[in-house]
């Protein structure tokens, strides 16, 4: 098999200390990737200027990799910023599918296990608003049948490899009949091909309310949904998993992805080696097992999966003292100890 190479993005705030920790537990494992670090991001972007987070530099050093690891960053929210490194990648690639799981631990209150699915090139993320006047502006929530399509394929897919015998799709069709009609088309036209997966409809509103109140109805089911709706969605559902630092995601294309944490980079904590390295390590994990690495993958699951249960070396978040390079050692040291079981 020809080797393989992944581009690391450190990113801002907590992101270089997380990225080193997750690049020491796939190193612990031995993994044959080549992992290529460079920069992006505010903190790139507030030395060197220019109207982009990403220099062409590491734009090219993407091109020539077989995916790529973002750690997180910071998107400055004022207008002459440029747009943020994650929504530029996979508009770049055609990022599609954003994966994102939710899954608790043996010590969470609730006992979830389900799979968001996130539209992740269009929608209201496409970026397309403007200005009617000093006191009024208009977004365009753009929505294509090629982008429902492959979503809506990508999430049945996802029920099928999993098991699982549900998709839910969440919409607002009530309100923006022609938008989420056809997203809600497609999904009527893919689960054709798909025999024995169901399909329900929830609106967004009623879904926020049943992620609070009985998120354990969706166990086994995966949920899918447009760009914004399932940022939303996820961040809701992510808020049962005993801390976002738990929540790990992958976004799909069909020749490219790209791996990152579900949180944001977290710039008050930077360098005081405290923060959870869960959803950072994991995410590396699924990116080696995207480049072929399966065992590696399965070993830093369970190693992680074995320490959260356990309970000793967790960080702040999850009740623990534990620093953040103590618990990814510990990942590290116990996904080693499997692969050589």
């Amino acid at each position: 098999m020809a080797k393989k190479s992944a581009a690391i993005i450190r990113g801002d705030g907590t992101g270089p200390e997380l990225v080193n920790a997750m690049v020491k537990v796939l190193k612990a494992c031995n993994t044959k990737v080549e992992l290529i670090s460079c920069d992006a991001g505010s903190e790139w972007w507030e030395k060197n200027g220019g109207n982009s987070y990403i220099s062409p530099e590491v734009w090219k050093l993407l091109e020539d990799t077989d995916a790529c690891f973002k750690g997180p960053t910071t998107t400055v929210p004022v207008p002459n910023a440029p747009r943020s490194v994650a929504v530029s990648i996979r508009q770049k690639f055609e990022l599609f599918g954003n994966i994102r799981p939710i899954k608790t631990y043996k010590n969470a209150e609730k006992q979830l296990d389900f799979i968001c699915v996130r539209e992740a090139t269009e929608g209201l993320y496409a970026g397309i608003e403007f200005k009617t006047s000093d006191d009024s502006a208009i977004a365009i929530r753009k929505t294509t049948r090629k982008g429902c399509d492959r979503i809506a394929k990508k999430a049945f897919e996802v029920a099928k490899e999993n098991g699982y015998k549900k998709v839910v799709a969440i919409t607002k069709r009530n309100i923006m009949k022609e938008t989420d009609g056809i997203f809600w088309s497609s999904i009527e036209n893919t689960a054709k091909q798909f025999k024995g997966v169901e399909y329900e409809e929830y609106y967004i509103d009623n879904m926020t309310q049943q992620l609070v109140k009985n998120p354990e109805r969706f166990n086994k089911n995966v949920l899918v949904s447009t760009n914004l709706f399932m940022d939303v969605i996820s961040e809701c559902a992510s808020g049962n998993v005993g801390s976002i630092g738990n929540v790990y995601s992958g976004n799909y294309g069909d020749k490219y992805a790209m791996f990152e944490p579900a949180h944001g980079s977290a710039p008050k904590y930077a360098g005081q080696d405290k923060v959870n390295p869960v959803a950072t390590v994991l995410s590396g994990a699924w990116m080696v097992d995207y480049l072929g690495e399966h065992d590696i993958c399965k070993a830093i699951f369970k190693a992680t999966e074995d320490v959260i249960n356990e309970n000793k070396y967790v960080t702040y978040d999850l009740g623990g003292k534990a620093s953040l390079s103590q618990m990814a050692d510990q990942i590290a040291t116990r996904s080693a100890k499997f692969l050589k079981k």
